[in-house]
């Protein structure tokens, strides 16, 4: 006998399975139901971050790993072992098709390379999985495009991993500068240094991967066919089309916050320059850049300012700055402060029949990027899979949705065009893409 709660679960998966199509899978979900979730990519942030953060909710949201899809076999078996150790015995999928043709996860964690986010995004909803989704979302507007229409066609819970819009000290600086409080930007200034010549290196591993143990063709997804290379596959961040390096990995997280921050979704033009000055290691990717970008508010042109944007790996000093400048001072997400500095102060203001202009002095909450960045279940990323999980159960939208990603896709292709063609970067808005010299950017 069918009872009533089974016969509506059951028009609801008929319902959701003309809407998503045939190879789609979306599972009814009461309040006090488990919510299982697939692994996507077992990879050094998954397991250094991602893994931890969800592991300290899972009891308490009602949370469980219950698969892992990664295409290379010595990733899964360390999944097995870890895993078994926690008391979970997952099921291995060799690629994402074997891990959505199972009936037992709800929603997923994507954490592969850069060029795939956005691609392995499109698989999860158009299979009815929700996801949280690492950042950079996408490196080329094609991807950027798809995995947003299928976002939206299918209505799933997407999360990107910009974990800086669950954090206080970002969502009061948020509310501070949205009050008016803070004046007009006239510019941001914004830095990510390090000292780390085995940033995004993997020497001890890459010669563990062999092309027997993976699937090569697969991992290549859309880009241009290459002869195996264990490196691309392992220290993907160092080499295009695989990954822009710096714009994707780093200024993906702090651009996002101007964008937040302003209602403005990208810049109107980007110029950048950049090159390899000191890691001269075979890699493709700069280890040093400059990007200006200019921010115009389509809605009000007398709104505009610059983004100054400077990341290097071959010293350290200045590390993480996100620092914003009105005529009355500066907001510092270094310090979590706000301050007079800079301001109009009295004398020249009176020199020009004028009024002082100088910011009320003040602290936003406490919390602070580490120049090293996040590697072990920190309180950001953790704020930010407690959203993810909440609005998977509330169906909400979450802190990052897919706009977000897209916006800060935009900005991010349009530095990496600069950077590459040495021409200036604009986005024409009727065919959403990226043009560089006038011309479409394409890797």
């Amino acid at each position: 006998m069918t009872t009533r709660r089974e016969f509506v679960q059951k028009a609801a998966l008929g319902t959701a399975g003309i809407a998503l199509g045939a190879k789609s899978y979306s599972r009814v979900l009461g309040a006090n139901d488990k919510i299982r979730v697939g692994i996507v990519g077992y990879s050094d942030r998954f397991r250094g971050s991602l893994h931890p953060s969800f592991m300290s909710l899972a009891k308490e949201m009602n949370f469980e790993f219950t698969a892992v899809s990664d295409i290379w076999r010595l990733r899964r078996e360390d999944a097995a072992r870890y895993y078994k150790k926690l008391g979970l015995n997952l099921r291995l999928a060799r690629n994402n098709e074997e891990l959505y043709s199972g009936k037992d996860t709800d929603a997923v964690i994507i954490s592969t390379a850069d060029f795939q986010h956005a691609l392995h995004c499109k698989e999860a909803v158009e299979a009815g999985r929700d996801a949280y989704v690492e950042k950079p979302f996408a490196e080329s507007m094609a991807d950027a495009r798809a995995a947003r229409k299928a976002v939206e066609a299918t209505g799933k819970i997407i999360q990107i991993g910009s974990q800086r819009r669950s954090t206080p000290n970002y969502i009061a600086a948020n509310e501070y500068i949205k009050s008016g409080k803070f004046g007009k930007i006239v510019i941001v200034e914004m830095t990510w240094n390090v000292n780390q010549p085995g940033r995004w290196r993997r020497p001890n591993v890459v010669p563990l991967l062999k092309a027997a143990d993976t699937d090569w063709t697969r991992y290549q997804m859309n880009r241009p066919k290459a002869d195996f290379d264990p490196r691309k596959y392992l220290e993907f961040r160092l080499f295009w089309p695989y990954s822009s390096g710096i714009p994707g990995q780093w200024m993906a997280h702090q651009i996002d916050t101007v964008h937040w921050f302003t209602d403005i979704p990208h810049p109107r033009t980007v110029a950048a320059n950049g090159g390899i000055y000191q890691w001269k290691d075979g890699r493709s990717n700069f280890d040093t850049m400059t990007a200006v970008m200019e921010y115009v508010d389509p809605k009000n042109p007398d709104i505009a300012f610059q983004v100054v944007y400077s990341s290097r790996f071959t010293n350290s000093a200045g590390g993480t700055k996100e620092l914003y400048y009105s005529n009355g001072g500066m907001l510092n997400l270094d310090t979590n402060k706000v301050t007079s500095e800079g301001g109009l102060q009295a004398r020249e203001a009176k020199a020009m029949n004028m009024q002082p202009n100088l910011l009320e002095p003040f602290e936003l909450p406490g919390m602070k990027i580490e120049t090293a960045a996040d590697t072990g279940g920190d309180p950001m990323t953790t704020a930010h899979m407690r959203n993810w999980m909440q609005c998977v159960r509330d169906r909400k939208k979450p802190n990052a949705d897919v706009v977000a990603g897209y916006n800060h896709s935009i900005a991010c292709i349009m530095c990496t065009a600069a950077l590459r063609t040495g021409e200036k970067a604009s986005f024409d808005e009727a065919t959403q893409e990226v043009l560089a010299g006038g011309k479409v950017f394409q890797y």
